[in-house]
């Protein structure tokens, strides 16, 4: 049981404020039960300004020097960046947008890397926006593993029963094949077994593998990775204590609801593990990324800045999102008392 009198403090990145980040960040904290964590916005007032105007809301802001000093009950604000007015342009990739994204992003790695805050829940990035800026990442993820100096990492796409990891990320699709390795596979399905454990709670995980081809390579005929890479990684897996059935045909594993006996699925390149996630997740899902030194979730959508500034934006999937984190960050709290 998880200690109801351990209260995180979870920083929440600001993400281009041209998108919808800062709107679906107000409006969850705006019907959320703030007594359980201490919930601290990094990035700029004036930025909460504007979209509070917008969504006709008027909450409160407790101002912090610090992040170690923010407070259960009330919305902590640490100005990470000063915005004016006159950048703030929803639905437009700019630099200055994309400059105090990752400004946010930083800061929130570095507080969770010194213990001062518990988790770090990013609101979305534009990968156009933050290139404008001068940072040279496929996305957050890549720039998580580089500032917490972390080498094996991988995506989880994750909903209340649903978890499905990533073999390969942000690659194009011409190059997967080429990438996949009996020594990549174990490697991810050891950081995917660890953190369904760790960060989830599971005790004996159960995880299903996805075949690369279609109908997972029908003996050869489709494709020889599934018989000449992933299975013998499989057999690997199972040699090192990890229960890892597979390689699946993709097309009919989540149509025959295969994915209700699984505790995680390693999909094995970006769309294929994505397209069916968010399908069956109907916007409540989160990306987490394991494997690194601190806990870090987001939505699993973009900035969609084609509806930002219009109130428009449901808070769904950042709600679920900084809720996971919450839930692992007590489970890690727990665990070092």
């Amino acid at each position: 049981m998880l200690s109801s009198d351990m209260k995180p403090i979870i920083a929440i990145s600001m993400g281009d404020f041209n998108g919808i980040g800062p709107e679906v960040v107000l409006k969850f904290l705006s019907q959320s039960d703030l007594s359980t964590s201490a919930p601290l916005i990094l990035g700029a007032k004036s930025v909460l300004d504007f979209y509070q105007n917008s969504i006709n809301s008027d909450l409160k802001f407790h101002r912090v020097s610090k992040s170690s000093d923010a407070q259960p009950g009330r919305i902590n604000l640490l100005e990470t960046d000063s915005i004016l007015n006159s950048d703030i342009q929803p639905g437009v990739i700019s630099m200055p947008g994309g400059r105090a994204a990752m400004r946010a992003v930083e800061y929130g790695i570095n507080s969770c890397m010194a213990g001062s805050t518990h988790a770090l829940v990013t609101a979305p990035i534009s990968k156009e926006a933050i290139h404008k800026a001068g940072y040279g990442y496929p996305g957050h993820t890549e720039f998580l593993a580089e500032k917490t100096n972390t080498k094996s990492y991988m995506m989880i796409l994750a909903s209340e029963s649903l978890r499905v990891g990533l073999l390969t990320g942000h690659i194009p699709l011409s190059i997967v094949s080429k990438s996949i390795s009996v020594e990549l596979i174990l490697q991810k399905l050891v950081i995917l077994n660890r953190s369904l454990i760790e960060n989830f709670g599971i005790e004996h995980p159960k995880i299903a593998v996805m075949g690369l081809n279609p109908h997972a390579g029908d003996g050869g005929v489709l494709g020889t990775e599934e018989e000449v890479i992933i299975k013998p990684a499989l057999m690997e897996a199972k040699a090192r204590n990890i229960s890892a059935d597979g390689p699946f045909p993709a097309d009919g594993f989540f149509g025959s609801h295969k994915q209700d006996h699984y505790d995680g699925i390693l999909a094995t390149y970006h769309d294929q593990g994505l397209i069916p996630f968010k399908a069956l997740s109907f916007g409540n899902g989160v990306n987490f990324t394991a494997g690194l030194p601190i806990i870090r979730t987001s939505p699993d959508h973009g900035t969609a800045y084609d509806i930002a500034g219009q109130n428009k934006a449901k808070p769904d999937s950042f709600a679920a999102a900084y809720n996971l984190a919450v839930k692992m960050a007590k489970l890690k709290l727990e665990k070092s008392v």
